[in-house]
């Protein structure tokens, strides 16, 4: 997954192609086993929470599909207040929070 996450961030903002390629992978490694997913996400970096967030809708949609308890918004949001809080002085996740925060409505 490193290698996958370091190639998407430095992939040029119009690789469309490349963007893709990596989300496709991302999302099909992150779908395989739910647990050892929730496990990454609890221990991934700032920045990594902020490049996975581009394919979290993918992946809940695998394991609900799987018909497995998948993850959801709410989750993921749990996942980057943790994430603001070891690393309060960072901008993208406490920007990409402060979105999911407005999709749930959570005020």
């Amino acid at each position: 997954m490193e290698i996958i996450l370091e190639k998407r961030k430095s992939l040029n903002i119009n690789d469309d192609f490349g963007i893709e390629k990596c989300w496709n992978e991302m999302t099909e490694l992150l779908s395989q086993n739910e647990m050892e997913t929730i496990n990454y996400l609890e221990e991934s970096t700032e920045k990594d929470l902020y490049y996975i967030s581009e394919i979290f809708e993918d992946v809940s949609e695998r394991f609900q599909s799987e018909q497995i308890a998948y993850l959801n918004f709410e989750t993921f949001y749990d996942y980057l207040e943790a994430g603001v809080r070891k690393e309060p002085e960072t901008t993208q996740l406490t920007d990409l929070l402060s979105e999911v925060k407005d999709s749930l409505q959570l005020r």
